[in-house]
């Protein structure tokens, strides 16, 4: 079926009620004017929706073409667009001579308005016949004294000649000596691109001829300049020094999208130093002046993409300051691009006013406000400086005591971010372990998180390495401690309690009864159970034992273990027996003490079992002092975090080299076209015209095309059963925001069918875009019809919908026929992404749709179940792939995927083998989280469905 072009779109309603042709006819004949508006928007809403009335058109040119209303003429204008003007056969409606008879009173109409519509109107249309009459009038109304209808008629001109070069050969001819006279500045715009279109030398001449007045131009018509000068020098390279000055001129243009194609332009046409610098200068000036962030991000990619350009990144490091002014902008996406960019552009010569500047950022974040983005730009100028001072040690000692600072900061992320940077510096950097060691017992006592406090004293315990300090450690953990021991004893005397009046003490529970009326009116008596209260006030405590107090005991686990690594270091140090047996005593009072409050009846919450058997673990290590005990928490430790450092450190690396190699290619590589042209790709050592002859003859040697033609088949829908009247199935296409469906129709009888129509509906957050048209099927004839639905967001949907066909031409021969309906998968929307850790924990916490979804499968392998689920889901593993090694009987990963909408699908696997239990299958929870409702249940639902298909075998 043939398409037709249309160049308006308008909202139809698929379901508005069909007024019949006498109905419509009534209203255009003897109808008022508002009536007649009225049944001609019905009539144009129904004819873009498939409807055809080919019994009106005389009655429009009668009845409503000459009224001189603008609403009607501008109504009329789109009916004429869309309305059939040939017949079946090719030959122009002879009503279409009285409508060309409309057109040419309309052209010399007094009205602008009018004038200049039909004007614009006639750009659409492509017959012939009844441009040819119009021509003259077209070409008079570059005359016209009003500039609206001077611009429409060079744009009438320019499509005129483009369709039809025979009725206005020297339309080029007329536009350049038009372009000489004219004053306004859309008019010359137009005639300027039609130049630019059609006759690309004779546009280069009216440049030359007015190059040094271009900066005085209109942004429209500089826009045009800038395209036409990046068309030419890409063609010709030979022209770049023609234009290079005026390119350059333009970069301080008063339009900001003016200024932004010049600057891209102007790379093109150079690469040299002055010409990146000058570029990314105004790239740098856009991006702070723009206030839509949209646009920033647009130019900021821009500026990323100088790297590219040969000999660019020598000259962006030295405007590197220049462009970390970006960062004033409060936009965290602009931030992250400009600090990536910085880190790529850093150096030696300029590391150290790099620094400086991100020090001065980071202070501005300290200690103010939090809003919305504040915590994350904080952690990112924590990361950059991170990496500053892994890739330039000399730096380091200049960053690490600011970064301590942010330890205590009540963003834990943050102190988490710089805590991690200490223990890689630290490893790496062996100079700057004492300075580490001192600062962070400096701020040891103000910090505030659980999570920052244990991995703090792992940082101190792991790099302490002299006496001092480990006596220094030892007695910061006394004062976060207060008083030992933490319960109350009844022989401690007076003189105990009184040496420390501001610390806490645990008190014994009570019980206490009261006496309460109840609703029959009678005394009842209620004993309540009373948790002990610590004397003294909360803001006192010591912050160690405040944790333990709120029955946080992964601290007290922590503790224990960095106190027998330390009193290992101790013992192997050059100090008297007498201290070493004093350290080791004061060590085993701290972790007695927590043990005994830990299982003391006045905490709410006591010792887990994991967590008392660890802390008598590591008090029978203290009392033990074996040797073996070294090599166990000291030197296994230190093996332990090279090694991960080491892994990450290379993780790291590989996905920065994945990214930067993506598109490489050795030069010295054959490249085989065949396998590039060919549809699947195809392997390189086969021989594609061998292939293609095998299939010309229906022989195959390659067993993937079975596999290649079931994915397309996959895609195919059987709408109607073999034995219907009317045979349907459906290509399902599916883009980024619609559906296409290529539904082809069979006629299996010997009966002609009439105004036989595809009715579809929708579930889900789909729409119907057009509604099909009716047609007419002969006797065991076939049609190809499209249909297209639009897509919102990410969810499964589902099309239905029937056949409606006429057999004798009356409604009382109606037959309808119900259509299977057609499942639209959520797979098609989703594909792998990747994410840092980071980001994955913040949007975790942020989203608040949940899914859980239970394992039920027959697999008995943890690693092929996961496999499974990654291939079936498009989702992407983000745990990595060597901490997923080995053999162990449960597995945790975080998988992430990201629709083409833009949303964001995250995903925890947490699974198990019983051993002797549910015949070794595997067992587990999946839990699922979106931002938003449908993704959730729909990636559910998905995972609920694949768990009941069997993948095939590896290697079969």
């Amino acid at each position: 079926m043939e398409e037709l072009n249309c160049f308006g779109l308008i909202a139809v309603n698929p379901d508005q009620e069909t007024p019949s042709e006498m109905h419509l006819k009534q209203e255009l004949e003897k109808g008022d004017l508002k009536t007649k508006t009225e049944a001609m928007k019905k009539i144009i809403k129904l004819s873009m929706a498939g409807e055809k009335f080919p019994g009106l058109l005389m009655h429009i040119i009668r009845f409503v073409l000459p009224e001189e209303d603008h609403f009607i003429k501008k109504l009329m204008l789109i009916y004429w667009e869309i309305v059939p003007k040939r017949r079946p056969n090719g030959t122009l409606l002879n009503e279409m001579i009285l409508v060309c008879n409309a057109f040419l009173k309309d052209l010399k109409h007094p009205n602008e308005f009018v004038c200049g519509s039909t004007l614009r109107f006639l750009c659409k249309l492509d017959e012939k016949e009844l441009l040819q009459p119009l021509m003259p009038s077209i070409i008079s109304s570059l005359e016209h004294k009003h500039s609206y209808v001077r611009r429409n008629a060079v744009l009438a001109l320019c499509n005129i000649y483009r369709k039809h070069p025979s009725l206005i050969p020297d339309a080029t001819e007329i536009i350049a000596r038009y372009l000489e006279s004219e004053q306004d500045m859309s008019c010359r715009r137009n005639a300027f691109l039609m130049l630019t279109l059609n006759d690309r030398d004779k546009a280069l001449d009216y440049l030359s001829s007015c190059i040094d007045q271009v900066q005085n131009f209109g942004e429209i018509l500089q826009l045009v300049i800038v395209e036409l000068i990046y068309k030419v020098c890409t063609a010709k390279p030979s022209e770049r020094s023609r234009f290079f000055r005026c390119i350059f001129s333009l970069l301080n243009s008063s339009s900001s999208a003016v200024r932004y194609e010049a600057a891209g332009t102007l790379v093109i046409l150079s690469n040299s130093p002055s010409t990146i610098k000058a570029a990314a200068a105004c790239y740098i000036d856009l991006i702070i002046k723009e206030s839509d962030n949209n646009v920033k991000l647009i130019v900021l990619d821009r500026l990323v993409g100088l790297r590219e350009v040969v000999g660019a990144v020598s000259v962006l490091q030295v405007v590197v300051m220049d462009i970390l002014r970006v960062l004033s902008v409060h936009d965290l996406e602009v931030q992250k691009k400009t600090l990536n960019l910085a880190l790529d552009l850093v150096s030696q010569r300029n590391v150290t006013e790099i620094v400086d500047l991100l020090k001065k950022e980071l202070a501005k974040t300290h200690n103010t406000s939090e809003h919305e983005n504040m915590g994350r730009y904080r952690q990112l100028l924590i990361k950059t400086l991170h990496s500053c001072s892994i890739k330039f040690p000399n730096v380091a000692s200049s960053i690490i005591p600011m970064l301590v600072e942010f330890v205590s900061d009540q963003n834990e992320l943050a102190a988490l971010d710089v805590l991690e940077f200490l223990r890689e510096a630290v490893q790496k950097l062996i100079d700057l372990r004492p300075l580490v060691v001192e600062k962070l017992l400096e701020y040891f006592q103000s910090i505030g998180s659980l999570k920052v406090h244990r991995a703090t004293l792992w940082i101190l315990a792991e790099y302490a390495e002299t006496p001092q300090e480990i006596i220094a450690i030892v007695q910061e953990i006394r004062v976060g401690l207060g008083k030992i021991p933490f319960v109350d004893d009844a022989e401690e005397n007076d003189d105990d309690k009184a040496a420390e009046p501001a610390a806490a003490t645990v008190k014994k529970p009570t019980t206490v009864t009261t006496t309460k009326i109840t609703a029959d009116g009678t005394y009842a008596t209620e004993s309540s159970y009373l948790t002990p209260k610590v004397s003294g006030k909360a803001s006192h405590l010591p912050v160690l034992k405040k944790y333990m107090l709120d029955s946080d005991f992964s601290i007290s686990v922590c503790l224990a273990s960095s106190l027998v690594k330390l009193a290992l270091k101790f013992q192997t140090m050059k100090v008297d027996e007498s201290r070493i047996n004093g350290f080791f005593a004061e060590a085993m009072l701290i972790v007695t003490s927590m043990l005994r409050l830990g299982k003391s009846s006045a905490i709410t919450k006591p010792l887990t079992d994991d967590e008392e058997n660890r802390i008598s673990l590591c008090l029978r290590a203290l009392s033990d002092r074996c040797p073996v005990l070294y090599d166990a928490y000291v030197s296994e430790s230190k093996k332990s975090t090279d090694y991960m450092l080491k892994v990450y450190s290379e993780e790291k690396a590989g996905t920065k080299r994945d990214q930067d190699h993506s598109h490489d290619a050795d030069y010295d590589v054959q490249t085989d076209f065949g396998s590039v042209l060919s549809s699947r790709g195809g392997d390189k050592a086969e021989d594609v015209f061998e292939v293609s002859f095998n299939r010309a003859v229906g022989k195959s040697s390659d067993k993937k095309d079975e596999g290649f033609d079931s994915t397309l088949l996959s895609k195919v829908s059987q709408l109607t059963g073999f034995s219907d009247p009317v045979y349907a199935e459906a290509y399902v296409h599916v883009n980024q925001f619609d559906i296409v469906l290529d539904v082809s129709m069979v006629n299996q009888t010997g009966d002609t069918l009439q105004n036989c129509t595809l009715e579809l509906a929708t579930i889900g957050d789909l729409k119907l875009v057009e509604k099909p048209s009716s047609f007419v099927l002969s006797p065991h004839d076939y049609i190809t019809i499209k249909a297209s639905v639009k897509v919102a967001s990410t969810e499964n949907g589902i099309i239905f919908g029937n056949i409606v066909y006429d057999v004798g031409g009356s409604q009382s021969d109606r037959n309808v026929i119900i259509i299977n309906d057609i499942h639209v998968d959520i797979m098609d929307y989703i594909v792998p992404a990747a994410c840092n850790l980071e980001d994955f924990r913040q949007m975790w916490a942020d989203f608040e749709w949940e899914n859980k979804v239970t394992v039920n499968t027959t697999l008995t392998d943890l690693h092929n179940y996961l496999e499974h689920l990654l291939r079936s889901t498009n989702m992407k593993c983000l745990t990595p792939a060597k901490t997923l090694e080995g053999d162990c009987n449960m597995l945790a990963a975080n998988l992430y995927a990201k629709s083409i909408f833009g949303e964001d699908a995250l995903a925890n696997v947490s699974i198990e083998k019983p051993l002797g239990e549910n015949n070794g299958s595997v067992v587990g929870h999946i839990r699922i989280r979106a931002k938003t409702q449908g993704m959730a249940l729909s990636l559910g639902d998905k995972v609920n469905a694949i768990q009941r298909v069997m993948p095939k075998p590896t290697g079969v």
